[in-house]
Parts: C-alpha cells; sequence; structure tokens
C-alpha cells in the first residue's frame, strides 16, 4: 500500500524537495493533500500535476484564487479554507504522512494535530519543538505518532542512534551539531551593519527560503536547533554543543559515553533527510549526487565566535530561563527577520531585538500549560519585538 501524503508547505524548498523525492518512487507514494501561503502560482502547478484530492492556501483570499484557477482548469482538487485548514489537513484520516515543511511558529498547530492523530510526522518545522517543546513531545506520545526529523543535522543525529529509542540514554555522551558558518563567517563584525537582505540570503552551500538563509546567517538557526535536539534526544542543554564545519559534509555527530564518535557524511542535499524520513526504517534513491571523497579535500572545524554569532548563544539562556522562553527567542526572531528582509532595521540589530525581547518577557507559564497559553506568549513576544523595531527605526 502506499504512503498517502500530506505535504504542510509544498511551495517552499524542502516541500518542492519533497514532492521531487516522491516523484522517484510513484509505487511508493500518493499525494493526499498539498498546502501554500502565499505562492498561488507555485501551487496551481503542483496541483495540476500531482492531483492530490485537497489543497489549502494560508489566507481567505489565496485560496479564492486557487479555487477559482484550478476549477478553471477543470481539476477536482477540493480546496480547503479557515483559519483551522492546514490542522484539518494533518489529521485527516486519509492521510498517513504529513510533511511539515512550514516556516516558523504557524506550524505548531498542525504539528500538534498530526501527532494527537498518530500521523507519520516528518518534522522541517523546528519551530514546533522551539515553541511547543514538552507539550509537542507529550502529544506525539500520546497520540502514538511516529516522529522523523527532516532537518539535516537533526536527521544525521537520528541516523547515527539505535532505531529503540530506549538506548539513547545510556549510549550518548553529548551530541555536535555542525553549522556552516554561513555567508558571513570571515567577515568583520564591526562591517555587519552594512549587510543587505539579499547578501544576507546567499547562502554558501544550501539552496533555502529567505527567512531560513537570514537564520543561517547569524546563527540563530542553530540556536532554534540546539533547542529542538534538546526535545527531539531528551538531552540536557549542555549535551548539546555546536561547531562550525564551513565544507557542510558532516552534518551532525553523536559522541557516545566510551568517547567513539558517530557521524553522518552526504552532500549538502536536502532530498537525503526527506528521502530517509519518507522510508524509514528503509532507504530509497534521493537524487543527491553521490559524495565523491577523492575530491572532497579537507574538513575543516572551527569554534562559533560569541561577537559574530550572539543570537546562537540565547539557545542556551533560553533553555535554562522559564518555561517558555524559547517560544519568546523564536517569536522576537522572526519578528526581527521580517523587519530586517523589509529594511526597517539592520542585520546587526536582528540580535538587539531578539536578546532585548527575551530580557523584557520573562514567561511566567507552568510546565504542562496548554498550547493556547504559549500562543498567546507568541503574540506577546511579537508585540514587543515589534516595539523595539519601531524605536529602532527612529
Amino acid at each position: 500500500m502506499r504512503q498517502r501524503l500530506c505535504v504542510l508547505g509544498s511551495t517552499g524548498s524542502v516541500g518542492s524537495n519533497t514532492l521531487d523525492v516522491v516523484s522517484r518512487h510513484p509505487d511508493r507514494f500518493e499525494v493526499v493533500a498539498l498546502t501554500g501561503h502565499q505562492r498561488v502560482d507555485e501551487l496551481v502547478k503542483q496541483c495540476l500535476q500531482w492531483k492530490p484530492r485537497f489543497a489549502a492556501m494560508s489566507g481567505s483570499g489565496a485560496a479564492r484564487t486557487l479555487r477559482e484557477t484550478l476549477r478553471q482548469a477543470g481539476s477536482r482538487t477540493e480546496v480547503i479554507d479557515g483559519d483551522d485548514a492546514l490542522v484539518q489537513l494533518a489529521a485527516h484520516p486519509e492521510v498517513d504522512t504529513v510533511m511539515a515543511a512550514i516556516v516558523g511558529a504557524a506550524g505548531l498547530l498542525p504539528c500538534m494535530a498530526a501527532a494527537r492523530a498518530g500521523k507519520r510526522l516528518l518534522l522541517a518545522n523546528k519551530e514546533a519543538l522551539v515553541v511547543g517543546g514538552a507539550q509537542f513531545m507529550a502529544a506525539v506520545v500520546d497520540g502514538g505518532a511516529t516522529l522523523l526529523p527532516i532537518d539535516s543535522e537533526h536527521s544525521a543525529i537520528f541516523q547515527c542512534l539505535p532505531e529503540d529509542r530506549r538506548q539513547w540514554k545510556q549510549r550518548i555522551s553529548h551530541i555536535v551539531l555542525t553549522a556552516s558558518g554561513g555567508p558571513f563567517r570571515q567577515r568583520d563584525p564591526a562591517t555587519l551593519s552594512s549587510v543587505t537582505p539579499e547578501q544576507a540570503c546567499a547562502h554558501p552551500n544550501w539552496v533555502m527560503g529567505r527567512k531560513i538563509s537570514v537564520d543561517s546567517a547569524t546563527m540563530m538557526n542553530k540556536a532554534l536547533e540546539v533547542i529542538e535536539a534538546r526535545w527531539l534526544f531528551d538531552l540536557d542543554p549542555a549535551q548539546v554543543r555546536v561547531v562550525i564545519h564551513p565544507q557542510s559534509i558532516i552534518h551532525s555527530m553523536v559522541v557516545c559515553r566510551d568517547q567513539s564518535v558517530m557521524a553522518q557524511l552526504g552532500t549538502p542535499d536536502m532530498r537525503v533527510p526527506i528521502a530517509y524520513g519518507l522510508s524509514f526504517p528503509e532507504r530509497i534513491e534521493s537524487g543527491a549526487e553521490p559524495l565523491d571523497f577523492l575530491s572532497l579535500g579537507a574538513l575543516t572545524f572551527e569554534p562559533p565566535e560569541r561577537e559574530r554569532f550572539p543570537g546562537l548563544f540565547l539557545a542556551w539562556e533560553a533553555l535554562q530561563g522559564p518555561h517558555g522562553s524559547t517560544a519568546v527567542l523564536n517569536a522576537a526572531n522572526e519578528e526581527a527577520v521580517a523587519a530586517f528582509l523589509d529594511r526597517r532595521i539592520g542585520f546587526d540589530s536582528i540580535h538587539r531585538v531578539t536578546a532585548e525581547t527575551l530580557e523584557a518577557l520573562p514567561p511566567r507559564l507552568a510546565l504542562d500549560a496548554p498550547v493556547e497559553a504559549l500562543l498567546d506568549l507568541d503574540r506577546q513576544a511579537r508585540s514587543r519585538a515589534l516595539e523595539r523595531v519601531r524605536a529602532l527605526q527612529h
């Protein structure tokens, strides 16, 4: 029987790469639902190619455009709209597997719905764990879901560990997440104020969306991955470490208690972790180029510098802070990055907005606070971050 697939965020880089992998294995997968945010034309093309039963856009206006365009094209795809459209599709009984490729906190509720419904959940949305944390992992357990990480770093860690999760605690000394260092790894930190959005989005190794590319340039993406890894692998914050590896060949490492090091290597291509998630515990062709060891050259490693990447170090600060601090960190960063991409603040102000919001809004949430309380905290943090953005504009 083919896996029945819902791709949340199908028009983004992870979503489109997912469909590329699926196209190589038509006997294994059936695309049941596709969702997008703003790129209506791209979602129309995908719907006409894949003929999913359902499709959805984030906004009602975009959904109307999608529905009318598909109707005129003779498509039978049903367009779902409304605030809970993504939640409906993530938990739909005709869906077996959910690729969660939505960027940002907007992915939390659909991911929670998929977890509670016991889906095979391929998690490329790190914010679900950064914001949801304990609540999200509880939903995975309670729903009997299968959670598979898709970020290349977390997939690498997962691939280095035994399938029996009960063995993880006794095996792991610590894990090492690798980072490329982004486009400004060697740039003088004093010159970062003049960085443009175009420069920040020009990643040297990976092809990604604009928001994720900026996060890579500040290494806030790695801060979020530290938080995600803490929950995915049930680790203490001190057991999660980061090293810069400019070649992006080693995707991350597990240091075992006997000091053996397990590493996963491969070309920097998101189709590799996507294919692994789709086929786990088997392995299928991903479409990625094979790794040529004879042409690799040196594999080098560097420590991340606090002066150049101050946002990275907020990860451990937030993890050690009151419950909900990681949700504040994520919300503030999303607003700061959006302001930078809109040219309302400078590149070097992204960290300032995030750090000042984290300091100004210490959360007071219980460990078992409902998801609604986390989302309310998310809204408060965004409001406070926007206040800081407006202050910097004057």
